[in-house]
């Protein structure tokens, strides 16, 4: 295989401010989605507590939406060495 020397690629102006430009606008339109979020999560917050549902946390919140239910491990040494005793 025949191998040639390496590309040489230039940065110009032009290049930088349209770099910028598309960052900014992504940043504004995650601002606003924050923004958005917060919104409705406050409002949702308002919901549940004039319900009187428990305040859940975060990691509970996560199982109930990917619909994962956590199965509580048995307690003490012998469930995980079987009968032995050390």
């Amino acid at each position: 295989m025949l191998r040639r020397k390496p590309t040489r690629l230039e940065l110009k102006l032009d290049d930088i401010e349209e770099f910028e430009s598309v960052r900014k606008e992504l940043e504004s339109r995650r601002k606003q989605r924050d923004e958005a979020e917060s919104a409705a999560g406050g409002e949702e917050a308002a919901a549940i507590g004039a319900l009187g549902t428990e305040h859940k946390s975060r990691e509970q919140l996560i199982n109930d939406r990917i619909g994962y239910k956590p199965q509580p491990k048995a307690g003490g040494r012998t469930a995980h060495f079987g009968t032995f005793e050390f």
